[in-house]
């Protein structure tokens, strides 16, 4: 039985982190949602943009994976960029395909929790004070939707960068927004904080860069797996952007590799069948 993890929010539970600057994640104990069947996960998995990249759902999956072993998990990608609350109320589309995926998902497999980070859109004067209510209304509609009436929901803070870079203006209360997703995670029941500390970003200073989501990946299963906030950043964390760079490719996760770097035209058809019999010996 798959474990399976609904992915929702906008661009940094998407995932804007550069693909370039950290070890592939391929375990094919890992899956991912793809047109309604479960395949090998690669990144970046919430394609809902040309540019999407590392986004915390892979190192997660990968510490659940040390922690359960010979057991499978499944990730429901459906977090879009740039979307507001209100873009998540219950009657509009990204809550509709969110539950449609999330209910597609349930046939084949156990959903154990909702992976939500959203709030970068609430950053403007004003917007934070109306957020807790607009947020309970959301997480109780999935809850409902879903007949998960205590599905464990994790919700990462804001990066405390946020108003550092050259965008930083239109962000100006982005810490009273983290501040009111935190007081919402401790008071509601089976929902759990992770704070953003530390974290750094892209040259755009908006997006969690891909280093900092595998840590920030490593947190959200801190906080699933213990049942618990993350209000600091943990022990030794940074040996998360190589979580599952020690383990040994099994022939399945070296053939899916291959065939990617050879669909995607990054080697030759002479280096694709050489290195094909090499798998096959």
């Amino acid at each position: 039985m798959i474990h399976s993890f609904l992915m929702v929010g906008q661009s940094n539970m998407a995932g804007r982190g550069f693909l370039k600057e950290v070890p592939m994640i391929c375990n094919e104990r890992i899956k991912m949602l793809r047109n309604g069947r479960w395949q090998i996960m690669t990144e970046p998995i919430n394609f809902d943009r040309p540019y999407s990249g590392v986004g915390p759902a892979a190192s997660f999956a990968a510490a659940w994976c040390k922690k359960n072993q010979n057991e499978e998990i499944g990730l429901i990608p459906c977090a879009e960029g740039s979307t507001s609350i209100d873009d998540w109320s219950e009657d509009g589309p990204l809550f509709k395909h969110a539950i449609f995926q999330a209910k597609l998902a349930k046939e084949s497999s156990k959903l154990d929790g909702i992976l939500w980070h959203q709030g970068e859109n609430e950053c403007s004067p004003g917007r934070y004070k109306l957020y807790h209510d607009k947020f309970l209304k959301v997480i109780e509609a999935f809850r409902r939707e879903l007949d998960e009436p205590s599905i464990p929901i994790i919700m990462g803070g804001i990066g405390e960068y946020l108003d550092s870079g050259f965008l930083g203006n239109y962000f100006p209360e982005h810490p009273e927004v983290t501040q009111v997703i935190m007081e919402f995670a401790k008071a509601n029941n089976n929902c759990y904080f992770v704070t953003a500390s530390g974290l750094t970003p892209n040259p755009d200073g908006i997006h969690i860069n891909a280093a900092s989501q595998r840590i920030f990946g490593l947190r959200y299963f801190e906080a699933y797996d213990k049942l618990k906030h993350i209000l600091e950043p943990l022990e030794n964390e940074e040996a998360a952007i190589h979580i599952d760079s020690e383990r040994p490719l099994t022939k399945t996760e070296k053939l899916t590799i291959l065939e990617g770097q050879f669909a995607g035209g990054h080697i030759t058809l002479e280096a694709y069948l050489a290195e094909l019999s090499k798998i096959n010996a």
